[in-house]
């Protein structure tokens, strides 16, 4: 084999995300806690459900004209199950994209290092597999969806309680900006992301209908 048919080779194996049973084997390994494994779950779902109501719209005859390429659907459900795996590190943005890069993980390493900063969002028209993931991390709180406000108050509260109460006018912005952003997605696949996500399976979202 040529050092051309090799690369071309290693390429491919980095495009392929891990499924369900790989991340769950990977988070067990790194020995993240239970009840981060939950929260990472409920991430995916959302991820997962909401790249595919939009991937639906992207997709129907008369939006053909929408946006770039589909999501990738796998690469959202593997980096939602996988972006908090080193949560007990001091910074674990870094640490669990270190670890998903020594597997060979690569694109969903890049996801994991940008979803505790990413900012500003893409327009809903050019989002991509980063943003559907962050979005869906900023909507759940432990290992159900909670929406934006709800999400935004526990935050606050959060910050409140640790001393700093100088991030809350920073967090109000971008609660504002993120809901203005909710709210076009909900336009644009024609429901609201509280009813999407209403009979969710936390454990199997892509086994749905």
């Amino acid at each position: 084999m040529n050092s051309s048919t090799t690369m071309k080779t290693m390429i491919t194996e980095n495009n392929v995300s891990p499924d369900r049973t790989m991340c769950l084997k990977a988070l067990e390994e790194y020995g993240t806690p239970s009840n981060v494994v939950g929260h990472c779950k409920a991430v995916a779902a959302v991820g997962y459900v909401l790249g595919k109501a939009m991937n639906a719209v992207k997709k129907s005859a008369d939006n053909t004209a929408h946006g770039p390429a589909l999501l990738d659907l796998d690469l959202i459900l593997a980096a939602g199950l996988l972006h908090d795996i080193a949560r007990v590190e001091e910074e674990h943005w870094i640490a669990g994209a270190e670890f998903c890069k020594s597997k060979g993980w690569i694109r969903e390493a890049d996801i994991i290092r940008q979803h505790m900063t990413y900012d500003p969002f893409n327009s809903f028209i050019d989002f991509n597999e980063t943003d559907v993931v962050c979005l869906a991390d900023r909507v759940v709180i432990d290992d159900r969806y909670a929406g934006l406000d709800r999400r935004m108050d526990y935050v606050i509260n959060k910050a409140k309680k640790n001393g700093h109460d100088e991030y809350v006018p920073h967090i109000l912005k971008k609660k504002k900006d993120v809901k203005k952003l909710i709210k076009e997605i909900e336009d644009y696949i024609g429901v609201s992301l509280d009813a999407l996500v209403a009979d969710i399976d936390y454990e199997r979202p892509e086994s749905g209908v």
